[in-house]
């Protein structure tokens, strides 16, 4: 297994390094976001811990841009502390967080959790046509989505939206982006087109469309499909 460790202090980075080799793994090591993603661009990484605060391109853009293309398991790393630096982290793509200091034995474990997690359920890489958090299932080579064993009937447009949000299970999407995403033109205005297919998307896929499950709103950021 490839790991990326992203971080500004060469310190953490070679005492993680240390570690997780000691445990078997190759290492690749990046100080800034930029360098890692250049690295994912050019080699093959099972798992990526990412620190927020670094010159260039901090973690949290870093991340962003990383999955915008990529569902690698990725541990973000940082000094601070606070509940908003966490939410905010896992909601643009981190699978776990931990704060610095850190017991080094604590983060092993929590890449071991990550690598088995991401063998175990199958990666894009492997199964690049399925996409699952929980009960809900789309797989996008017989265009067909079941929510706990259960067919759903989806339009076209509702589907697109659907999976892209599931495909980046985590990952907080603007209207702004669905749309351009969905609709591939620019988006202008697209409150009112994105929230009706959003609610026509959760009557289906959601026992209480009220109380959403899998598809829910980030007030005043947009929307994403929870990752389970």
């Amino acid at each position: 297994m490839n790991i990326l460790v992203c971080d500004d202090d060469q310190a953490i980075v070679e005492a993680i390094g240390v570690y997780l080799e000691n445990e078997g793994y190759q290492v690749f090591t990046a100080y800034n976001g930029l360098e890692a993603i250049e690295i994912i661009d050019n080699q093959t990484i099972h798992l990526i811990i990412m620190d927020i605060m670094m010159p260039k391109l901090d973690g949290i853009r870093a991340t962003m841009k990383i999955r915008e293309a990529n569902n690698i398991p990725l541990i973000m790393l940082s000094a601070k502390s606070e509940d908003y630096d966490k939410i905010l982290g896992l909601n643009v793509g981190a699978d776990d967080y931990i704060t610095k200091p850190f017991n080094p034995l604590e983060l092993i474990a929590r890449v071991k959790s990550q690598l088995r997690r991401y063998t175990t359920l199958g990666s894009l890489e492997t199964k690049s046509h399925v996409y699952q958090t929980g009960g809900l299932v789309i797989d996008d080579e017989s265009k067909t989505v079941t929510v706990d064993g259960e067919a759903v009937h989806l339009t076209p447009v509702q589907y697109k939206i659907l999976k892209l949000l599931t495909a980046n299970a985590g990952r907080v999407f603007s209207m702004e982006d669905i749309y351009e995403k969905v609709w591939n033109e620019t988006a202008y205005s697209p409150e009112n087109t994105v929230s009706v297919h959003i609610r026509k998307i959760r009557e289906k896929i959601e026992i209480n469309p009220k109380e959403p499950k899998y598809l829910k709103v980030v007030w005043g950021v947009g929307y994403k499909v929870e990752k389970i």
